[in-house]
């Protein structure tokens, strides 16, 4: 009975680790898959050797008794139908953008067929057999959204690629879809295979450019510009919010340029929750680019006072 390396069909050392095997039987598998090399048998019969090598190896039972007792004492405990029992590559063909079966291009869970008849094993027969149920792949679609859209919710309508055909939904979107936020449409994606469910639809939500609003996730962040004395001696002053109210602030004397101030649960509501971020009033403070002879005269002397 010839020797068996798995060890060297997949590249890796004995101390190998399982992220190692498993990433050295993924460059392999994209190398000789049959949905890539398209009825190369010598490159079928090396994907059957680096399979065998990782269902193997990944196998914590069957690596312990590989190396206790080689390669020679392992195929007398161990048949090819022991080696791929209850074994799955699908999950690592998926990832890939492979098929689970050979040349089939299909995604699903590979399910081996053992047969008792004559022939002996073929662990790879059974690939082109029955599939379970794959759910549809999942779409994104990225939304452009204003402030106000954000803050009060809207409706859009929406087209999309869907099944080679172009579909057009009416979505309501709900308050605080804020930027990176997902909003999930259930079964809206692509169709699934052998009898699966269809995936479903995301909404991104992308904030269109505002030169009014800042948002750092549920927080509104705004600018006011007020004037040097009104610094030095506090003033108040008004911030228009989002939903079209007024808000006063009042800003106290010595307050510092690029101060923040805060107005606590005015900002963006959290989505089909009953709570707001905050929002933040960033101060400006205007300098004079001149001063009149008057001005000048009346700082002169306040600087004569220490100020």
């Amino acid at each position: 009975m010839a020797e068996t390396d798995y060890y060297s069909i997949l590249g890796v050392s004995k101390t190998a680790t399982e992220d190692e095997i498993k990433k050295a039987y993924r460059k392999l598998a994209m190398k000789y898959h049959p949905d890539k090399t398209k009825g190369d048998k010598a490159a079928e019969e090396k994907f059957k050797q680096i399979s065998e090598a990782y269902a193997v190896l990944s196998d914590k039972e069957k690596r312990q008794q590989y190396d206790t007792f080689g390669s020679a004492g392992f195929q007398q405990r161990y048949s090819q139908e022991d080696i791929f029992r209850n074994f799955d590559w699908s999950d690592i063909f998926r990832d890939l953008g492979l098929g689970a079966a050979f040349g089939s291009g299909k995604r699903g869970k590979t399910r081996f067929t053992f047969s008792t008849g004559g022939g002996g094993f073929d662990p790879f027969a059974g690939m082109h057999g029955a599939q379970y149920p794959v759910k549809g792949n999942d779409l994104v679609y990225e939304m452009g959204l204003t402030v106000e859209e954000i803050m009060n919710g809207t409706q859009k309508a929406l087209s999309f690629q869907h099944d080679g055909k172009v579909e057009t939904l009416s979505v309501k979107i709900p308050k605080g879809l804020i930027p990176g936020k997902r909003l999930r449409l259930a079964g809206k994606g692509e169709p699934g295979e052998f009898g699966g469910p269809a995936g479903d639809l995301y909404i991104e939500s992308i904030l269109l450019p505002d030169p009014r609003y800042e948002i750092k996730d549920h927080d509104l962040y705004v600018r006011k510009s007020i004037r040097l004395t009104e610094a030095l001696l506090g003033t108040s002053v008004t911030v228009q919010h989002v939903d079209g109210k007024e808000l006063c602030l009042k800003v106290p004397g010595g307050v510092k340029p690029g101060t923040k101030m805060r107005l606590p649960g005015h900002g963006l509501p959290y989505m089909n929750e009953a709570r707001s971020g905050d929002l933040y009033v960033q101060i400006d403070v205007l300098f004079p680019k001149s001063l009149t002879s008057e001005q000048r005269e009346l700082i002169v002397q306040l600087a004569k006072t220490g100020l």
